[in-house]
């Protein structure tokens, strides 16, 4: 049985020193770092509206579109390049298929561009 714990050794070793380094780090930051807040932390930066605000005040709820318009189209991104490299190992009648159905894919999110660029999404006033 002693064997067989000793085995578990060092990953107990190594979850202790990670823990320890993360309490390190921790108790660092919290005694090193300034406290004082700056004002540059509390303005707006990204989403249009001061931080510290009313929460029932009305936005520009432009900001968000463009934040999803830009994950849509970054996942698009994010699929052609492993869709890519694939395709190059796949044998002709799959790869066929495969292009053809990653072609509706990317022309689905055509179609969705275009929509929102035709309803003025896109524009900035």
């Amino acid at each position: 049985m002693n064997a067989f714990l000793l085995q578990y050794l060092p990953i107990v070793i190594f979850l202790a020193i990670a823990a320890a380094l993360g309490v390190a780090f921790i108790a660092a930051s919290t005694l090193l770092a300034p406290s004082s807040s700056d004002p540059e932390k509390t303005s707006a930066y990204e989403c249009g509206f001061n931080a510290f605000d009313d929460a029932r005040m009305k936005f520009d709820v432009r900001f968000y579109l463009v934040s999803i318009l830009f994950i849509i189209f970054d996942l698009e991104v994010a699929f052609l390049f492993p869709w890519a490299v694939a395709l190059m190992k796949l044998p002709h009648p799959t790869a066929v298929f495969a292009f053809w159905s990653m072609m509706v894919f990317l022309g689905v999110l055509t179609v969705g561009f275009v929509y929102e660029w035709k309803k003025g999404a896109l524009e900035w006033e």
